[in-house]
């Protein structure tokens, strides 16, 4: 009862996605588990020491530090909230310390391999697939969005007067995106094909299946890494690197960090300071190769 008062509570006040929240329970649910079997208490019963032991267990399960302290952080924000509805006095996160997570720097694509990719006239071809699988991934790259925000796309969320396109974000955040008029004139041209097709749908998702039913995320997982494979040997190949690979893009050429915040539709600074490693790596690697004390 308490975990469900807790995920409306994220549901509604916080405005997390179905993602987030499935995640949230799944990690009190597996603590809970713990607590029972081992301590035959409840969440509201646990202490300092339970948590603690709990760290411990999945340590010796080897459980990564990253997804250590994802799980602790959604103990921490579900006793606040408890600490918050009056049902607890203190919190048995209080003391405690997430593991040190390494940093790990975002994968992301050169351009010049991107530039091959999409401008050499070798991969793809005048198929409807063929030209949605391009647009696909000239969008991700032409904007930095999220998968969720790609499917969520439709035609009306396109303002090719204005060339930007409308995207809802994470907790219903609404963000405007510029694009350029090349890709805007994909779109113009994918929504033609898509029409003859006879799957367009104003009010319909932008992106479709073949058969013209909505686009799902294993589809653009697909799409992305088949495509990718052409140009890069790196083991990550998702949308996400390139979402990574628009914000390197952009740091690279000397866009302004709060600016890049802003069209990547971060919460703070925190989470796109981390594109900044990624240039100062390169700084390194062209002072290394050019200057002759390196």
């Amino acid at each position: 009862m308490v975990i469900a008062q807790f995920l409306l509570y994220l549901q509604h006040e916080k405005r997390y996605s179905p993602h987030t929240l499935k995640s949230y329970q799944t990690d009190l649910l597996q603590f809970s588990d713990f607590l029972n079997q081992s301590f035959e208490l409840s969440l509201l019963e646990a202490g300092h020491a339970q948590v603690r032991s709990y760290m411990v267990a999945l340590m010796e399960a080897e459980v990564s530090e990253r997804t250590i302290g994802r799980k602790l952080s959604t103990l921490r924000s579900f006793y606040k909230y408890q600490l918050r509805e009056g049902l607890i006095s203190t919190s048995p996160m209080t003391l405690l310390r997430a593991p040190k997570i390494p940093q790990r720097l975002p994968v992301f694509i050169e351009d010049q391999k991107l530039d091959v990719l999409l401008d050499s006239g070798e991969f793809f071809s005048e198929t409807f697939p063929s030209i949605r699988d391009k647009v696909v991934i000239e969008t991700l790259f032409g904007t930095g969005m999220r998968l969720a925000e790609l499917l969520s796309l439709t035609a009306e969320s396109i303002d090719f007067y204005g060339s930007t396109i409308r995207v809802m974000g994470k907790r219903n955040k609404e963000r405007i995106i510029p694009i350029s008029k090349l890709l805007a004139d994909q779109l113009k041209a994918y929504l033609d094909i898509k029409t003859l097709q006879n799957f367009h749908n104003k009010m319909g998702p932008l992106f479709v299946t073949d058969k013209g039913a909505a686009a799902y995320p294993k589809l653009i997982y697909r799409i992305v890494t088949s495509y990718l494979t052409f140009i890069s040997t790196q083991d990550k190949k998702s949308p996400h690197v390139l979402r990574h690979s628009y914000a390197t893009s952009l740091l690279n050429r000397g866009a302004d960090l709060n600016a890049i915040k802003e069209l990547l539709g971060h919460a703070s600074l925190a989470a796109t300071q981390v594109y900044t490693h990624n240039s100062i790596e390169r700084l390194k690697s062209i002072y290394k190769q050019a200057h002759p004390k390196a």
